[in-house]
């Protein structure tokens, strides 16, 4: 084996494994990107190359997203707080179109529809769960 140079080893102490363990599928990936009609053939180590990029977007994005609930003294992320991390960044202003439609407002949306259930429930009988299609049973005649 060569000797390595320098800025070789420096490179390789630079990379650090993923915090996650998942794994996007790449005959998915494939899939989506011969979707569309410029894509002809593609190699077999682009959608692995692609789903390692997903990865390590993901992990960006919602580390970023869970320095703002920190900030907010919250345990949960929610879309406003995605919205806030994606707004904070310039390298995902192509994103800020989709969560243009996330109101600033925090969503007590929640709160409320538990209070209205709870009153609900206390008026109305529960109703009997509706099944599922699948097989009829035969009628006995």
């Amino acid at each position: 084996m060569p000797p390595r140079k320098a800025s070789q080893m420096k490179e390789e102490a630079e990379i650090t494994p993923s915090p996650v363990k998942t794994k996007f599928p790449t005959a998915r990936i494939k899939r989506i990107m011969q979707a569309d009609e410029e894509v002809g053939k593609v190699a077999q180590q682009t959608p692995i190359a692609v789903g390692k990029a997903l990865e390590l977007f993901m992990v960006q994005i919602v580390t970023k997203s869970a320095d703002v609930a920190k900030e907010r003294n919250s345990k949960r992320i929610s879309a406003q707080m995605l919205k806030q991390a994606i707004d904070s960044n310039n390298e995902w202003d192509f994103l800020r179109d989709i969560v243009s439609k996330v109101s600033e407002k925090e969503d007590t949306s929640r709160a409320g529809k538990a209070k209205a259930e709870t009153e609900s429930e206390e008026e109305v009988e529960p109703q009997p769960k509706k099944r599922r299609g699948g097989r009829k049973k035969k009628s006995e005649s």
